[in-house]
């Protein structure tokens, strides 16, 4: 395995080369004029949107529209434009933070990301400069609202599948589109419409339609189980005729539009949904403290402080690989703009080349959500069930993210497919590694530790995982050949072991970040919650690397790969611990971190 860090390593890298601490971006390098930014929304969020929240989820989307140009004035819609169209520029990881501290809004959230996000931004990469002059100033300013069509129907994960039809006009100075939108965030007051077609039946193609075209209109407010205060509508689409000026990007490359701004939204929706678990968190803490049962607060009881520990750590983890991926993609925007790219297109190629690690987080920042949303409502008992408490319409709202911008199951799929991908193509040298920890198996195993830091022993850990997954993504992809891409049930373990490695890893150079910046003294919380979480995914790489043998070896193969597999396990188990009897013993990560407030989320 290749143990050399890169300042700017290529996507994916991360599971052939060792990562250090110095080069991984965390939240606490962020810079004082992102801090500021943040506060700005933090109590934008808490004053005008929190207070307003029973209106907005009973469908008051008069408040939506007003927040979203109060939003504007104050030049946050705005603030990762350029300059030239009324923004900021600012850099990635303050659009981060941005982005998080709009998390805990609710379902505002949701029509701010659709807004600055998929609605916006298509237009910034991919317009002419007339169509950027036009449209981009209006929307940084919040005076013009956007929304993005691209499901159908009849097409969901698979968008180039979409029916909707573009026709060109006999004059040929106009398109005219007919078919159906559905689930488009933001229709209800949109001004300004992203739409996909097929021009030729084959040709996808991305346009932009505005409000009051004749022959566009609006279904009904859908009835959803969450995020009941963002405007969700059908889209339809009569003869709707618009100007041969208004096709957004190149006849037929409108896939490209549609995919690469997926990247960034599925980095933001996990910030976002971070933002959003801290605010849950708090909301639990506060609840566990003052709720008093047999004379005591349920703070003070251990299952509850274990459920606080678990959300926590869970949410600590996220924002750790959250920045690590943020401080990449501002690392490939600096490193392109400084090749000569123009700040839009290395933004967005950036993205491009970080679309696993962006995959990744997308899984993991949806999931640790959930997971947090549901013992909140745990925690607050029979309060949590009903809508005079915020934890319902946290449980509620959360589901929703697990398919918005690409189900989790896709983004799993992605994740695995491109890394197999980079390999076939010598992007990412994934087989000689693998090879090598073949030949490494067959040797005797080395149990023998050197000391060498603090957390020197969770790196070399995390180092046997990704060996289990090399040994067995190598494998797979020898057995099937092809068709491997088709081996879903195979894919999706791998990409749970890397999900886990990636989050763990990203845990572990967070600390020693911490603890080289702090002290060990002044770190000992951060340590156990990172070492805390390493234990356990230690157990789920196992659990899920087994399935994926069973899922294609037999007989001989099998047998050694299972052996393969338990040997890096229990190198990883005999590495972590201080001695063979704690091994024997299996007190790994006995014990939980006790969080009752030592963290200000």
């Amino acid at each position: 395995m290749n143990t050399t860090d890169q300042t700017n390593p290529k996507g994916g890298a991360f599971l052939i080369q060792t990562s250090t601490a110095a080069n991984t971006f965390i939240r606490e390098d962020l810079s004082e004029e992102a801090k500021e930014f943040a506060s700005m929304v933090h109590e934008f969020v808490y004053k005008k949107v929190k207070p307003h929240v029973l209106k907005t989820d009973k469908g008051d989307f008069g408040l939506i529209v007003q927040f979203l140009e109060e939003l504007g004035e104050l030049g946050v819609l705005g603030a990762a434009l350029p300059e030239e169209f009324g923004g900021m520029g600012i850099d990635f990881e303050t659009e981060s933070v941005i982005n998080e501290e709009i998390g805990r809004s609710n379902s505002f959230s949701v029509a701010v990301a659709a807004h600055t996000g998929i609605g916006t931004l298509p237009i910034l990469y991919f317009g002419t400069e007339a169509q950027k002059h036009k449209y981009l100033p209006g929307l940084g300013s919040g005076k013009l609202k956007a929304s993005y069509c691209l499901t159908e129907p009849w097409s969901g994960s698979d968008a180039l599948g979409a029916r909707t039809k573009a026709i060109l006009s006999d004059d040929k100075k106009s398109y005219i589109i007919n078919g159906q939108k559905m689930w488009i965030t933001n229709a209800g007051f949109a001004d300004i419409f992203i739409v996909f077609a097929q021009i030729d039946g084959d040709k996808f193609t991305g346009f932009i339609v505005e409000k009051g075209t004749p022959g566009l209109s609006l279904g009904a407010e859908e009835d959803k189980m969450g995020i009941k205060g963002s405007s969700t509508r059908q889209v339809f689409f009569e003869n709707v005729t618009i100007p041969i000026e208004n096709v957004l990007g190149e006849i037929g490359k409108g896939h490209k539009i549609a995919f690469n701004v997926l990247n960034i939204g599925r980095y933001k929706l996990s910030v976002q949904a971070n933002g959003a678990a801290k605010d849950t968190i708090n909301n639990a803490v506060r609840y566990a403290i003052d709720r008093q049962q047999f004379k005591t607060s349920i703070s003070k009881f251990g299952a509850i402080q274990y459920k606080l520990a678990e959300m926590a750590i869970k949410t600590w983890m996220v924002d750790a690989a959250n920045y690590r991926v943020g401080g990449l993609i501002q690392d490939q925007i600096d490193a392109l703009v400084k090749s000569g790219k123009t700040k839009e297109q290395a933004k967005l190629q950036a993205a491009e080349e970080y679309n696993i690690e962006c995959a990744l987080l997308k899984v993991l920042g949806s999931e640790a959500l959930d997971y947090v949303v549901d013992e909140t409502v745990q925690i607050y008992g029979g309060m949590g069930f009903s809508e005079e408490a915020p934890a319902a319409r946290a449980y509620r709202d959360s589901r929703i993210n697990r398919i918005f911008e690409g189900t989790n199951e896709i983004n799993r799929l992605l994740a695995v497919g491109t890394i197999m991908k980079k390999a076939m193509k010598g992007e990412l040298d994934i087989m000689k590694p693998a090879m090598a920890v073949q030949k490494e198996l067959m040797a005797i195993p080395d149990f023998g530790v050197e000391e060498e830091g603090v957390l020197s022993k969770e790196k070399k850990v995390i180092e046997q995982a990704k060996k289990a997954i090399l040994m067995i993504a190598g494998a797979a992809a020898m057995h099937f050949k092809e068709s491997f891409e088709h081996q879903q049930e195979i894919m999706m373990d791998i990409a749970d072991m890397l999900l886990e490695v990636y989050a763990s890893e990203s845990c572990i150079l967070r600390a020693e970040k911490l603890i080289d910046r702090n002290g060990l003294d002044k770190s000992s919380l951060i340590l156990d919650i990172a070492k805390t979480y390493l234990s356990d995914s230690l157990e789920k790489i196992h659990i899920s690397g087994k399935h994926a043998i069973g899922g294609f070896a037999e007989g001989d193969q099998a047998t050694m790969m299972m052996m393969g597999l338990e040997a890096l396990h229990q190198i990883s188990i005999i590495q972590y611990c201080s001695s063979e009897e704690e091994y024997l013993q299996g007190n790994v990560g006995e014990g939980r971190v006790v969080f009752l407030g030592n963290f200000n989320f």
